[in-house]
C-alpha cells in the first residue's frame, strides 16, 4: 500500500515541519518507494526520469537519520554539475533547517581555502562534484571517516562526463559500513557494473515513467535554415509570448553571440554556460529562479537535474545531438504536473538527430509552418509588455522555509577563540529564550552567524545590544539574507 502522508514515515517533529513549509504535500511515486527503503539502512538504486522528486527522495531520510551531535560529515552526495551540487544542497538545508544540519558544498570554480574552513567545523552533510571533493580528499581536507551515507546523484550523467573512475576513487576512501543510494535517469552496463562492485543487496527500483515528462510536453519542430535562425527565434518568442523560457545552444560560443544579439532587442534574457565564472553562473541562476528576467540561454550544463518553477516553454536553438540531452533539456518545463512546450529548430543536417530522438521517445515531434508576418506583428504589444514587467515568483522555497528565522553577525570569531558554546550560552541566557531557539552557528575568522528560530530574532538582537559575549561587548547586527 502506498503512502500518501509524510506523517505515516515516523519522521521526526522538525523534518515535518520543514516538509509543510516546503508545501510538500504529499510523497510522488518515487519517494514513496526510497524513502521507506532508506529509512530501513537498505541500499537502493533508482532509475527515474527528471523532474519526479528524486532529491527529496534520499534527502528526506537523510536528513531524518543524521545525528546533529556528530561534529563530522554523515553523508556525502556526488553530483556532476556543480549547478545540480548547489540545488541539492539547498535541498538539504531546506529539509534539514529546523533540525539545524549543516550543510556544505565543495566545487570547483570557488575558493577551496573557503570551502577548507567550513569543512574544517561542524558539518552534517557534503554535497559536491568529483574532482574537487578528491582535491579536498589528497589535500586532508575533508574527513569522511564517518560517512553513513553515499548518494550518487545522475549516475549516467557521470559515466558521461568521465567521472567513474574519480567515483571508485572516492567509494574507496569510505567506510565500508554505510549505506549508498545511486539514482540516474538511465542504467548502463557501466553503472550496472558500478552497482554489482560497491553495493551490498540492493534494491532496485524503477519508475516505469520514460515518457514521463515528454507525455506532458506539446513537441514541436520547425525546418529552418542556419542563417534564418535569430530572426526566427524572434518571431516565435512574440507569437509563443512565454511566461518564462529556456533557450538552448549547443555550445558556448552561441550561447554568448545568440545572448549578445538578443538582449538589444529583449532586455529579459541572460545566459550560462561552463566557461562562465561560478559566482556568475550561480547569480545568473539566482536571479532567473527569482523572475528577475524571463528568458535564459544555456548550453546542457543546465538541464540536467536543475528544477526552476513555472519554466512555460524550452527552445531548442540547435537540435541536440544526443537523444537523452533532448530529454533533459525539455524536461525543465513540464514539472511538478504541469504541462510545458518544447519548440526545436531543424536544419536540413539535424533530421538524423530528430530521427534517432523522436524513436528514442516513441513519440513524434509534429512539424509546424512557420507563423506569418500578420500573426507576429498582432502578437508584438503583447510580447512587448509582459517583457517590460517583472515576474512575480512569489516567496522561494527558500524563502518559505525561513519564515520566523533571523540570522545575526557578531562581530567576533576564531581569532577572538569564539565558540559556539559562548553563543549558545549568551542566547540561552536571554529571557524567553532556550537552546531550541537557536539555529545554525557558523563561526569564521573574525564573525560569527547565528540564526534565531521561532520569530524571537527581534527580541535576540535587541536583548544583545550592549551585552557582554565571551568578557566583551560585541557589534551585533541583521544579517540581509
Amino acid at each position: 500500500m502506498m503512502t500518501l502522508n509524510f506523517k505515516d514515515y515516523n519522521l521526526s517533529d522538525e523534518i515535518l515541519k520543514a516538509i509543510d513549509r516546503l508545501n510538500y504535500t504529499s510523497p510522488t511515486e518515487v519517494q514513496q518507494k526510497v524513502i521507506p527503503i532508506a529509512l530501513k539502512g537498505r541500499d537502493v538504486v533508482v532509475k527515474s526520469q527528471t523532474g519526479s522528486g528524486k532529491t527529496a527522495s534520499f534527502a528526506i531520510p537523510i536528513c531524518d537519520k543524521v545525528d546533529w551531535e556528530e561534529n563530522k560529515p554523515q553523508a556525502l552526495v556526488v553530483t556532476p554539475t556543480r549547478e545540480l551540487a548547489i540545488q541539492v544542497r539547498e535541498e538539504f538545508f531546506n529539509i534539514g533547517r529546523f533540525k539545524r544540519l549543516k550543510v556544505s558544498e565543495v566545487y570547483g570554480q570557488f575558493s577551496f581555502r573557503r570551502q577548507e574552513k567550513e569543512l574544517k567545523q561542524k558539518t552534517h552533510i557534503v554535497v559536491g562534484t568529483p574532482g574537487r571533493l578528491i582535491d579536498h580528499m589528497e589535500r586532508g581536507t575533508i574527513d569522511l571517516s564517518m560517512i553513513k551515507y553515499l548518494v550518487i546523484d545522475e549516475a549516467d550523467e557521470m559515466l558521461n562526463m568521465g567521472f567513474i573512475e574519480q567515483i571508485e576513487a572516492i567509494i574507496e576512501k569510505l567506510p565500508k559500513n554505510r549505506i549508498t543510494m545511486l539514482l540516474s535517469a538511465t542504467i548502463p552496463k557501466d553503472i550496472q557494473n558500478l552497482c554489482r562492485s560497491y553495493m551490498k543487496d540492493y534494491e532496485q527500483i524503477e519508475i516505469e515513467t520514460q515518457n514521463l515528462t515528454v507525455d506532458k510536453i506539446d513537441q514541436e519542430r520547425y525546418s529552418i535554415d542556419e542563417e534564418d535562425k535569430f530572426e526566427f527565434l524572434k518571431d516565435i518568442l512574440v507569437v509563443e509570448n512565454p511566461d518564462r523560457c529556456m533557450i538552448f545552444c549547443n555550445t558556448k560560443k552561441m550561447v554568448d553571440e545568440l545572448c549578445d544579439n538578443l538582449y538589444p532587442w529583449m532586455k529579459s534574457c541572460s545566459k550560462i554556460h561552463g566557461g562562465m565564472e561560478q559566482q556568475d553562473r550561480s547569480s545568473v541562476m539566482n536571479d532567473f529562479r527569482k523572475g528577475k528576467f524571463r528568458h535564459l540561454i544555456a548550453t546542457d550544463v543546465a538541464a540536467r537535474g536543475i528544477d526552476i518553477d513555472g519554466i512555460t516553454h524550452v527552445i531548442n536553438y540547435d537540435t541536440p545531438e544526443d537523444k537523452e540531452d533532448y530529454v533533459h533539456r525539455i524536461g525543465r518545463t513540464a514539472r511538478a504536473s504541469k504541462s510545458g512546450k518544447s519548440i526545436t529548430f531543424v536544419t536540413e543536417n539535424d533530421m538524423k538527430f530528430i530521427d534517432v530522438i523522436q524513436k528514442y521517445i516513441n513519440k513524434k515531434i509534429q512539424p509546424k509552418e512557420h507563423p506569418d508576418k500578420l500573426t507576429v506583428d498582432e502578437g508584438t504589444d503583447a510580447f512587448n509588455e509582459k517583457n517590460s514587467t517583472k515576474l512575480d515568483m512569489g516567496p522561494l522555497k527558500s524563502e518559505k522555509v525561513s519564515e520566523g528565522i533571523m540570522k545575526l553577525h557578531i562581530n567576533a570569531g576564531k581569532k577572538t577563540k569564539m565558540r559556539p558554546v559562548d553563543i549558545v550560552g549568551t542566547l540561552c541566557n536571554v529571557d524567553g529564550m532556550t537552546a531550541a531557539d537557536i539555529g545554525i552557528i557558523n563561526i569564521i575568522d573574525v564573525s560569527t552567524f547565528v540564526e534565531i528560530l521561532n520569530g524571537k530574532g527581534e527580541m535576540v538582537y535587541n536583548a544583545l545590544q550592549g551585552r557582554p559575549i565571551k568578557g566583551r561587548v560585541r557589534r551585533v547586527s541583521k544579517c540581509d539574507e
